[in-house]
């Protein structure tokens, strides 16, 4: 890709971008939110068109101007957020559009030898007959893999691929990346996360603002560097910050007495007790599907438990709804954003009162004050380097991590007494990593209790004053976070640790 510019209004989200990379490799697309990493792919993929600058593979050149000339070029991408029909089975989601056919029918025992054939050859396990919805994200993103492998690919294009999985997924996925590579598979992965450009990457991109700072080889740089290329100044890493050591007697802001919760027949939370406490950073760790998604739900009134209470400052819920929560000074920070947190063909604005909007600084007799809210909104992206070229577009011309910004602003602006923050840093670069974690740590010091859910272990034990492990719905360790460890936390969250079955069985 040579000269690649691509305009909106007067910001150019890619400007004059040469972008090389060779058959065999893996090459990390490294950049901030709003960087143009994706918008660089999509260009690539046929989703969008350059305003110029030319593109040839394998030494020709060519005109891409839709999906299907990029696969008919053999390439193809991943979304970020998969591009799957949740009604159809795996199967069925492969081959959609490029079904094998026997005479005039779909040939789909055909279909499932080949899927069956790839899945085997790239170590990519999934069952061709189950319904997507029904799968895990690790699964529904090997799904989109054998997809492009189905199609022939022979450049897959992997946008935040590591942004929803376990550390245990990733691993998984890089050993798949390394296979494909050695099949003579181009990979390119767009990500933030350092961490993992360093440890599979043959090469890898720096993009900032729209200009591409450095190619080089991954093994002649450091993490360091290239955080530095990114934001453009030196960012400090994810070191354990001070933990508070919090009295045992102290009175709890939110309280969970035996919570039982259930997802129709099935017990995801069983006689759960937990205490979050004012000042106090309760970190929750655990694989995802033990029960983290279900204890947030519940807190923040979306699912009402089975049995059990909850308690805000000493005072039992009573048919807990998401706007009474609210009202309690519950603020929510959920997992999914795309889904839970925002209307994406709402304006910026719109969504940045969504939840709010009847507060008196954003309503009068009835009516919504648009200004008040378009000066909040342009005051809140100042503040959260939300990149937009205007906040009366709509929250789906954001990048990602910048949708992600803009829910973290409208959370933590509202002043909440409890922040439930479900990986609140899925998706954004580094340097907005070191924000998010500076204002939960700000806002824990000013006397707020914060219930923190992730994935991401190094958060956890950077940020928490004391962990809790889920295992099978139950609390399998729970002490100061200068008690645990990785290695330990990893066992815990397995099932391996001491006294993690037993907790979930109830004896411990």
């Amino acid at each position: 890709m040579r000269g690649i510019t691509k305009r909106y209004g007067p910001a150019a989200a890619n400007d004059n971008i040469d972008f090389l990379f060779e058959k065999g490799e893996i090459h990390a697309l490294l950049g901030e939110n709003g960087a143009g990493k994706t918008t660089l792919m999509r260009i690539l993929y046929g989703m969008i068109r350059a305003d110029s600058g030319s593109i040839t593979v394998n030494g020709l050149p060519v005109r891409i101007r839709s999906p299907r000339d990029a696969v008919d070029l053999s390439i193809s991408m991943v979304h970020q957020h998969f591009m799957l029909v949740d009604s159809l089975s795996v199967s069925e989601n492969i081959v959609l559009g490029y079904e094998p056919r026997k005479f005039i029918f779909h040939d789909f025992k055909r279909a499932a030898r080949d899927i069956a054939a790839l899945s085997e050859q790239f170590s990519l396990t999934v069952n061709p007959e189950s319904l997507v919805g029904n799968i895990s994200i690790g699964e529904k993103q090997r799904v989109e893999i054998i997809k492009a492998l189905y199609r022939r690919s022979e450049i897959i294009i992997l946008d935040e691929p590591t942004a929803v999985l376990t550390s245990l997924e990733v691993q998984e996925l890089f050993s798949v990346l390394r296979k494909l590579k050695e099949a003579g598979k181009t990979i390119i992965i767009i990500t933030h996360k350092l961490k993992e450009v360093m440890a599979v990457s043959d090469k890898v991109t720096v993009l900032c603002r729209g200009k591409r700072m450095s190619t080089q080889p991954t093994a002649e740089t450091s993490s360091g560097r290239l955080a530095e290329l990114m934001v453009g100044h030196k960012v400090s890493t994810m070191e354990r910050h001070a933990s508070r050591k919090i009295p045992e007697n102290a009175e709890p802001y939110l309280e969970l007495e035996n919570i039982t919760v259930a997802v129709g027949k099935t017990v995801k939370l069983r006689n759960l007790s937990l205490k979050v406490r004012s000042a106090e950073i309760l970190g929750i760790c655990g694989v995802e599907g033990n029960g983290q998604t279900e204890l947030v739900e519940a807190v923040t009134g979306l699912r009402c438990p089975v049995s059990g209470n909850i308690k805000v400052k000493g005072k039992t819920v009573e048919k807990a709804s998401p706007r009474g929560m609210i009202d309690r000074g519950i603020a929510h920070i959920p997992e999914d954003r795309v889904r839970s947190a925002l209307i994406r063909n709402f304006s910026i604005a719109g969504n940045m009162a969504l939840g709010y909007h009847r507060r008196p600084q954003f309503i009068h007799r009835g009516l919504l004050r648009w200004e008040v809210i378009r000066e909040y909104a342009e005051k809140m992206a100042a503040e959260f380097d939300i990149r937009a070229a205007d906040v009366s577009y709509p929250a789906s011309s954001l990048s990602g991590g910048n949708q992600q910004k803009l829910v973290i602003a409208r959370t933590l602006s509202q002043n909440p007494g409890i922040i439930v923050a479900a990986q609140p840093t899925r998706g954004v670069d580094i340097g907005a990593v070191e924000y998010i974690h500076g204002k939960l740590l700000e806002m824990r010091d000013a006397g707020k209790a914060i219930l923190l859910v992730s994935t991401e272990i190094d958060e956890l034990l950077s940020l928490s004053d004391t962990i809790a492990v889920l295992y099978e719905g139950a609390v399998a360790a729970l002490g100061p976070a200068e008690d645990f460890d990785e290695r330990r936390l990893a066992m815990l969250m397995t099932g391996l640790g001491t006294g993690a079955k037993a907790a979930a069985r109830g004896d411990g």
